[in-house]
């Protein structure tokens, strides 16, 4: 590959880790440069899965380390996110999700609609509406289940969820939705690794890019909380629904 092209993969996982860290979304961003950089459709997510998931572990590892994250609370839609990502990465090699391409852009344009109209929501914890445990499961399986299927907004549907739901702070609620969301990728890459749908050279200079994004991203979240998260979500949100619907008349 071209020096040029290389530069625009490093640039491209860092805006992508940085925004993935604060609100999700950074698939907007990676995706089209590694099509453009010429690899095929199926590799390029695969890559993306790659360069996504070291950059939300690093995210989520400065989350930890600022408190954000209990390990109890996560640990069971970790796991059932992981096992339905897997589920729905083999079941999108053999049916079509075009389906979902018309109903997921509503729902994004919904989410955006919602958060900006309740301005003081995600401001500060209250209690969960559900148990935390069952909201795991169900959420685990839907949300996991999703991202390895189709995969557009899946970390703003979790955040939303963990407002809405669980009752955390717009905070909280990012830093729960990374750690599922990193098991989810986790899920979705082994099956793209085991297809040999991952380049790894390309991989490697976007997670350069991604690794310093995401931890600029993170910190910016631990210091600023709902006063930076907030408006970056809705951006990403509304910039993910009009994408599909554009990408998809």
């Amino acid at each position: 590959m071209t020096l040029p092209i290389l530069a625009a993969l490093f640039g491209a996982g860092f805006v992508a880790g940085f925004i993935d860290a604060i609100a999700g979304g950074g698939g907007l961003i990676a995706v089209p440069v590694l099509l453009w950089s010429g690899l095929p459709p199926h590799v390029a997510l695969g890559t993306n899965k790659l360069q996504s998931s070291i950059g939300t572990a690093v995210a989520v590892a400065r989350y930890v380390r600022a408190g954000l994250v209990r390990w109890r609370d996560v640990r069971l839609g970790t796991i059932t996110s992981f096992v339905a990502a897997m589920a729905g990465t083999w079941c999108v090699s053999r049916l079509d999700p075009a389906a979902l391409r018309t109903v997921i852009p509503v729902l994004l344009l919904v989410i955006a609609a919602w958060m900006l109209l309740q301005p003081q929501l995600g401001a500060e914890a209250r209690p969960p509406l559900v148990d935390p445990r069952v909201f795991a499961l169900v959420a685990g399986s839907v949300l996991g289940f999703y991202d390895g299927f189709f995969g557009p907004g899946t970390g703003s549907f979790w955040t939303v969820a963990c407002v809405g739901v669980l009752g955390l702070e717009l905070r909280g609620a990012t830093a729960y939705t990374k750690v599922v969301n990193l098991a989810s990728n986790v899920g979705a890459l082994v099956l793209f690794a085991l297809a040999g749908r991952v380049d790894y050279r390309v991989g490697l200079v976007m997670i350069a890019g991604q690794v310093t994004g995401a931890r600029l991203g993170s910190g910016l979240v631990i210091r600023r909380g709902a006063s930076l998260i907030r408006p970056i979500f809705v951006a990403m949100v509304v910039a993910l629904a009009l994408k599909l619907l554009l990408a998809h008349p």
